[in-house]
């Protein structure tokens, strides 16, 4: 990678993570609903422009079904579950959580979708579970810290669902369409389907200013800008490499949280998180065990 690349990377984990921040600081004063309509019709408004080409209208036209169902499930459901959970949870454990999308990802297509699963990535996967449960409860004591943070983290956890969904669903579906008609395509769909539902739960009392300018920062930069820089990045050095920004979101969460909030690194979060990265190094295929000396002559001898 061009050193362009990885600050463009940098920069895309910056603002990732700098989203659970924004939704921290501006979910109590906006409610979960209103803060996650806000953010998708903010970043429908500042994508309207990548969707002023004929090609990208043809493909609004074409496929408005498939793109619109990618609104639904790939950012109107997840801005609302993580909306909601900001309202309870730090946001650098909901940072964390974001974490296990890949891991849902090689567990889904293995199961359904009878994706090859090898040795070393099925430990990543129990390894990085592994890590969510420890995360669980090492958050709540099994008990400790009420049902709200419980259901604050099966909200994150369900988001993450949404977006496993989202990429099998995309990669069968939408293979045509341009990643970018895709990223401001699913944004205008996601404001439409909240609109409704934010005008009729917009709270009655006026939003702070810091809120406000929390959730247009979350709506500008943290979504419609950085869509624009993933797909760039993804059209630059492909997908392998550009998935390493999934490593990312967690180190700038939690470290946002620290800094602007004042938030505590427990040791739960600390263990948790790296148990989650390490699995999902291994299931993303990222990192890899060394080859035995016995098993990397066999993979001569098979070569033709």
């Amino acid at each position: 990678m061009k050193k362009s690349d990885v600050a463009v990377l940098l920069l895309l984990g910056a603002l990732w993570g700098a989203s659970f921040l924004f939704m921290r600081m501006g979910a109590n004063q906006f409610g979960g609903m209103a803060m996650a309509g806000a953010r998708a019709i903010g970043a429908a408004i500042c994508s309207l422009p990548l969707l002023l080409s004929r090609q990208r209208l043809a493909e609004m036209r074409a496929h408005w079904r498939a793109i619109s169902l990618i609104g639904l499930v790939n950012s109107a459901l997840p801005f609302v579950l993580f909306a909601y959970a900001a309202q309870s949870l730090p946001a650098g454990l909901s940072a964390i959580f974001d974490a296990i999308a890949p891991l849902l990802v090689a567990a889904s297509g293995w199961l359904w979708l009878n994706e090859k699963l090898d040795a070393s990535r099925g430990a990543g996967l129990l390894i990085g579970l592994t890590g969510v449960v420890w995360l669980i409860g090492g958050t709540i004591g099994f008990g400790h810290g009420g049902a709200t943070a419980g259901w604050a983290m099966a909200a994150c956890l369900g988001a993450n669902v949404c977006y496993t969904f989202g990429v099998h669903y995309s990669h069968r579906r939408l293979r045509e369409v341009s990643p970018l008609g895709i990223a401001a395509g699913s944004q205008l769909a996601a404001a439409v389907i909240l609109l409704p539902f934010t005008v009729w739960l917009w709270p009655a009392k006026t939003p702070t200013l810091p809120a406000w300018a929390a959730m247009i920062g979350l709506a500008s930069c943290c979504t419609s800008l950085a869509l624009v820089l993933f797909y760039r990045l993804l059209a630059r050095v492909g997908s392998t490499r550009s998935m390493a920004v999934l490593y990312l979101i967690p180190v700038f969460g939690v470290l946002w949280g620290a800094v602007f909030l004042g938030e505590t690194v427990t040791i739960a979060m600390a263990g948790g998180c790296a148990v989650i990265l390490l699995g999902v190094a291994l299931t993303t295929g990222v990192l890899r065990p060394r080859a035995t000396p016995t098993a990397a002559l066999e993979a001569t001898e098979a070569e033709p």
